[in-house]
C-alpha cells in the first residue's frame, strides 16, 4: 500500500527568521494522522535567515539527522563540537542521557535550507555522540546511496535504530530500485524536482507512505533529489 502526502498538506509555520514545513507533528503543528510512521518521527524542513537560528536547547534519546540543501548550518554542542554542516555532509548526533546544541545559519548573505529528521532509538541512555560525514555527489547520481545505518556500512554515520537512509540524485533517464521487505515500512522524501516512484510523480516537498511494499522503482526524474527511509513497522 502506497498513500501520497503532499507538500502543501504538511504543517506549516513562519516566524520571520524561520520557515519551516513539517511532515509530521511538531510545536505549535498537531495532526493526529500524522505523529509518526514507523520510528521516523521529524522530517521538518527549514529555511533558516542569514544570522539567524536556533538557541541553545536541549535533546535526549532521540536520533537527529541534518541534511543541508542549501547555504551553511553552523553547529556548537555541549560535547565540544564546532562544526559547520555545508550541502553533501550527512551529520548525525545521538542525544542519549542529553545533549544541549546550536543551529544558525552560517552562509553570508543567503538563507540555509536543510532537513530536520528525527529517528527514534532502539536503545536509550546510552552516551551522547557526534558524527559528521562528506557525501559526494558522484555517489548519490543516479543512485541510492546509504547515508545512514545501525552499522554504518558503506560509510554511513551510524545511528542507534532500526533504520537505514538512502540519498539519491536523479535526473532525465536515470533510474534505480531498492528492494525492501514488505514486513517494514518505508517513506519517500522528494528534497527537490520532480520524479516517479511505483509510476506516481513527486514534486518537491512530496512524500510517499509505504508499507506491506516489496520493491521501489524511481525512474522519469527532472532535476531530483529524493530521500528514502527503511523504517521498523
Amino acid at each position: 500500500m502506497i498513500t501520497i502526502r503532499k507538500a502543501q498538506d504538511r504543517g506549516y509555520a513562519n516566524h520571520g527568521w524561520l520557515q519551516s514545513y513539517h511532515s509530521f507533528s511538531f510545536a505549535g503543528y498537531n495532526d493526529p494522522a500524522h505523529i509518526n510512521w514507523g520510528n521516523l518521527r521529524v522530517i521538518n524542513e527549514d529555511r533558516i535567515a542569514p544570522g539567524a537560528g536556533f538557541g541553545k536547547h536541549g535533546h535526549r534519546d532521540m536520533e537527529i539527522i541534518s541534511y543541508v540543501i542549501s547555504g551553511q548550518l553552523a553547529h556548537q554542542d555541549s560535547m565540544g563540537n564546532i562544526k559547520g554542516i555545508p550541502p553533501g555532509d550527512v551529520q548525525r548526533m545521538s542525544a542519549g542521557t542529553g545533549v544541549t546544541h546550536s543551529e544558525f545559519n552560517h552562509a553570508e548573505g543567503q538563507s540555509t535550507h536543510f532537513l530536520q529528521i528525527w529517528i527514534m532509538p532502539n536503545v536509550s541512555g546510552i552516551a551522547p555522540s557526534y558524527e559528521q560525514r562528506t557525501i559526494p555527489d558522484q555517489q548519490k547520481r543516479g543512485k541510492l546511496r546509504l547515508i545512514a545505518s545501525p552499522d554504518g556500512a558503506q560509510e554511513s554515520v551510524v545511528i542507534h535504530a532500526d533504520a537505514k537512509l538512502y540519498a539519491g540524485l536523479f535526473d532525465g533517464n536515470e533510474s534505480a530500485k531498492l528492494a525492501l521487505d514488505p514486513e517494514r515500512k518505508a517513506y519517500v522524501h522528494l528534497v527537490r524536482g520532480e520524479l516517479q516512484i511505483n509510476g506516481l510523480h513527486l514534486s518537491a516537498g512530496d512524500a510517499l507512505l509505504l508499507q506491506s511494499e516489496s520493491l521501489i522503482t524511481i525512474d522519469q526524474a527532472n532535476d531530483a533529489e529524493v530521500l528514502v527511509f527503511d523504517l521498523a513497522a
